[in-house]
């Protein structure tokens, strides 16, 4: 783990640690800053998830809350008979969290083929995206086999700790 990483992971330990809801760091022309979504959940549960896209500041991802409707919708759209498929036990859907602050990337490389699509078959271990963070970039792998049911983050999208990046079946 490079010092960038464990400089990230140790904030954020703070932060739990101090039940702090956002911190700010400048040091020289580089700045870290962090925001927990969950430490408002009174908040969280009486804002719709639309209204709290909208209003969300737009240096920080929305994509944390607003994210799960799109598996729902398809969850629900199953049930309708029409394409004979079964519904999701969205009891068994687990959620792949950013395990720091930095830019999502779905590919390896500009232009290149994405890790993972919806729908594609992951073993624990894969790589399913990169989050660059501090120039560094950090590989978040699948921690149970599956398939990709939602991709909740755009390519190139800006995420916070903790945000739902994708859910595998």
């Amino acid at each position: 783990m490079d010092t960038s990483t464990s400089r990230v992971d140790a904030l954020a330990q703070v932060m739990q640690e101090h039940g702090l809801a956002r911190v700010r760091i400048e040091e020289g022309d580089c700045a870290i800053e962090m925001e927990r979504p969950e430490a408002f959940p009174a908040m969280a549960q009486a804002v719709a998830p639309v209204a709290a896209a909208a209003t969300a500041p737009a240096s920080l991802s929305p994509a944390a809350e607003p994210a799960e409707a799109p598996a729902q919708e398809q969850a629900a759209g199953a049930d309708d008979g029409q394409d004979g498929e079964k519904p999701l036990d969205m009891t068994k859907v687990v959620a792949v969290k950013a395990p720091m602050v930095g830019v999502f990337y779905a590919a390896p490389a500009p232009g290149a083929e994405p890790f993972v699509h919806v729908g594609s078959k992951v073993k624990k271990g894969d790589t399913l995206c990169v989050i660059e963070a501090m120039k560094a970039m950090n590989e978040v792998t699948a921690e149970a086999d599956g398939e990709v049911v939602d991709i909740c983050v755009s390519d190139g999208e800006l995420v916070e700790y903790g945000c739902v990046l994708m859910k595998l079946y």
